[in-house]
């Protein structure tokens, strides 16, 4: 067996490996408040992740340890993430009288039942969720299985970048453990909030919905902040480096605003408006209490409000760092700037506390 959730343990960095960059967090606690040690970003050469695949596993290892060197961090050992759509998650009711050997036994025993793929192609990892609700002798199990693949490759990039894995976790938990610290930043705190995070990537925009914290619905749509590179380039003649850099810092003639970027604000807008139809279509929840934005393409000037006009619903941007201390290695405009996109690292990193 394989742990997929891996076990408690002390500091890890979160490592969120994404299609166009890879982002490293380390945070400290003191008490009930965490601070910011170390983090840093690097940018992926162009396809070297595909979609949440990594296709160049050298690419990759060289970016984490550029990653690593670049944000000063002491720590080597690491919590990546897979992707919610090379996961299969299921519930199963296990006696409750099994300690966790017995419980590993019988999963590994019965885990054809529940798991499309031959296992000896899969990871598996399962975690006690509480007492089952239907029979009070028996406990819920969240059994999670991936692609060995998908593991290995990670595993690989970061032993290149003389780097260890401890957990592999999969990205709508850590998104979920980074939402605990946004909560409060809600102004109707409570059990039954339900809230949509849409995080949009460069390649692609992932829906999660939360209801009472914990996670009831993801989705992941092709679409991202890329299309709007790629448009820059078009338009004005610039190398994909130029246009990245341009999008985040500005100097773009004058007819950007209206002519590039309006449109394209225009088009999370209503991928984010279709995303939520696809959700209430698919449930019994028919409005959200908030929307949070996360992603690189979160912080585009205008869209919080965009949003929040086409889908009548209170927008925010999420910003984990908001009631954190940051430590003297970290530039704290910089993190505020990145704070968006770096929700899955943020929860990864929170693997140390656990």
């Amino acid at each position: 067996m394989f742990g997929l959730f891996g076990k408690k343990s002390s500091a890890v960095l979160g490592m969120d490996v994404s299609s166009s960059s890879v982002k490293l967090l380390e945070l400290s606690k003191q008490g009930d408040r965490f601070k910011v040690e170390s983090y840093a970003v690097e940018p992926l050469p162009a396809n070297a992740v595909v979609e949440k695949n990594v296709t160049d596993v050298e690419a990759v290892g060289e970016a984490l340890n550029k990653v690593a060197s670049k944000s000063r961090t002491g720590v080597k050992q690491v919590a990546v993430a897979v992707s919610g759509s090379a996961v299969i998650t299921k519930i199963i009711q296990m006696d409750a009288g099994l300690n966790e050997f017995e419980m590993e036994d019988q999963i590994a025993l019965e885990a054809d039942q529940y798991i499309p793929y031959p296992l000896d192609e899969v990871a598996i990892d399962f975690e006690v969720q509480g007492a089952s609700e239907t029979n009070p002798d028996q406990v819920d199990v969240l059994l999670a299985a991936c692609r060995k693949e998908n593991v290995d490759i990670r595993e690989d990039a970061l032993e290149i970048a003389g780097l260890s894995t401890k957990v592999v976790d999969v990205e709508a938990y850590a998104l979920e453990r980074a939402y605990s610290l946004l909560e409060p930043q809600l102004d109707s705190q409570g059990e039954e909030l339900v809230v949509a995070i849409v995080d949009i990537g460069a390649t692609m925009t992932t829906l999660s919905v939360l209801a009472g914290g914990k996670t009831v619905y993801t989705r992941e749509q092709i679409f991202g902040g890329k299309q709007l590179t790629e448009e820059i380039q078009r338009r004005y003649g610039l190398s994909q480096e130029e246009a990245g850099l341009a999008k985040k810092q500005g100097g773009l003639p004058d007819d950007y605003e209206s002519e590039v970027l309006s449109p394209f604000r225009e088009a999370v807008v209503q991928q984010v408006a279709r995303a939520l139809q696809f959700f209430f279509g698919a449930s019994q929840y028919n409005a959200v209490d908030y929307v949070i934005l996360a992603g690189g393409t979160a912080s585009i000037q205008g869209l919080t409000e965009m949003v929040e006009e086409k889908t009548a619903t209170p927008t925010l941007v999420a910003n984990p760092f908001a009631d954190m201390a940051v430590g003297s290695k970290v530039n704290a405009s910089t993190l505020g700037n990145d704070a968006p996109s770096l929700m899955i690292a943020c929860g990864l990193a929170m693997r140390s506390f656990d």
